[in-house]
């Protein structure tokens, strides 16, 4: 349920419609933000650092098509925010994934301005 409408117009119970003094509501990376990146990230930050997972695997676990995995695995490949290494395995390709430092701090920190978001005052650092 949104806020009440103030005279000030601030949207906040009880504000006074002046931004000065009041802390700025976190912005929302958007990369990770599009539902299905934020799946994909969600699902990576469960390996350990450094740990990777194959395409198939993260596509299974996704329940998501290989294209449509592609398209938002390489928005995030642009981000720095994963890994996608091309190898073999035997005479096998293999595709695997891993969530770089670089994208684990971002998810972390989304995580956060996304509990700041939900509960003003609990997701200060």
């Amino acid at each position: 349920m949104a806020a009440p409408m103030t005279e000030g117009g601030s949207g906040i119970a009880g504000g006074s419609g002046d931004p000065e003094g009041q802390a700025a509501l976190p912005e929302l990376d958007p990369v990770i933000h599009a539902q299905a990146r934020l799946r994909v990230v969600a699902a990576l930050s469960q390996l350990g650092s450094g740990d990777r997972i194959t395409f198939p695997r993260l596509q299974e676990i996704l329940r998501m098509t290989a294209g449509n995995l592609s398209v938002h695995l390489r928005k995030l490949e642009d981000a720095g925010y994963v890994e996608v290494t091309k190898t073999h395995r035997g005479r096998t390709p293999a595709t695997l994934v891993n969530l770089t430092a670089r994208g684990r701090l971002a998810f972390d920190e989304y995580v956060h301005s996304l509990r700041s978001l939900i509960t003003p005052g609990d997701g200060v650092r």
